[in-house]
């Protein structure tokens, strides 16, 4: 048996879930940003919120199946050997404790929002958009898991993604958050214009006054 089939036995395992835990990263970073875009109104081109929004919901769903991929083959590990409860309870793995435990918090959250998009009618478009944001949150969890448990932040390649991509959905946050605080007060301003008077509007004649009639003499 060669050296690199002896490494795949002993370690294939880890690989797998080495490979799909950054491959979940990346679907996550790439599924938020352009939710991010689209909700920020970034790119207005004709025809391309339809391809955007298809974008967003299979990077989604293969964000799911990745970070599922990730902890199932994790299992496999002799070396680590987390359990079930290590990868199903946050905060119960021996290994990276606090790290580990908000992966597994970023997964449960991953798995409830991606979720609830089949469920908006049911809770309501409006309540589902507002708990929707919260997957922004899914992206800082996840990308805080890689750097604090994972064994590939000493890499070039990771490094690079990182800095690369984080500046990119830092900024789209940022716009997001800008121009939703615009359009709240524009729509608080609206009221108040109406109440307001028209700037230039004639004010109204003054009623011209009646003189008293004079009073008839008697006789």
């Amino acid at each position: 048996m060669t050296e690199a089939a002896r490494t795949l036995e002993s370690h294939g395992w880890w690989l797998a879930s080495r490979a799909s835990g950054f491959l979940a990263l990346v679907l996550v970073t790439v599924s938020v940003g352009i939710g991010l875009a689209m909700a920020g109104k970034v790119l207005r081109v004709p025809g391309l919120s339809r391809k955007l929004m298809a974008v967003h919901e299979q990077t989604a769903l293969a964000g799911l199946i990745a970070i599922s991929v990730h902890a199932i083959t994790l299992l496999g590990d002799p070396f680590l050997d987390p359990g079930v409860a290590g990868v199903a309870v946050p905060f119960a793995m021996d290994f990276e404790t606090l790290f580990t435990g908000l992966g597994v918090i970023a997964a449960y959250l991953a798995l409830l929002l991606g979720l609830s998009y089949y469920a908006r009618r049911r809770i309501g478009v409006k309540l589902w958009r507002r708990a929707h944001r919260a997957t922004v949150l899914v992206y800082v969890l996840g990308l805080v898991h890689a750097l604090g448990a994972g064994t590939d932040t000493s890499a070039v390649w990771f490094r690079g993604w990182v800095m690369a991509t984080t500046p990119i959905v830092g900024g789209l946050f940022v716009h997001r958050v800008l121009e939703g605080r615009a359009k709240a007060r524009a729509k608080a301003a609206k009221p108040e214009a109406a109440a307001a008077p028209k700037a230039g509007a004639a004010k109204p004649a003054p009623r011209p006054r009646v003189a008293p009639r004079p009073a008839l003499e008697d006789g």
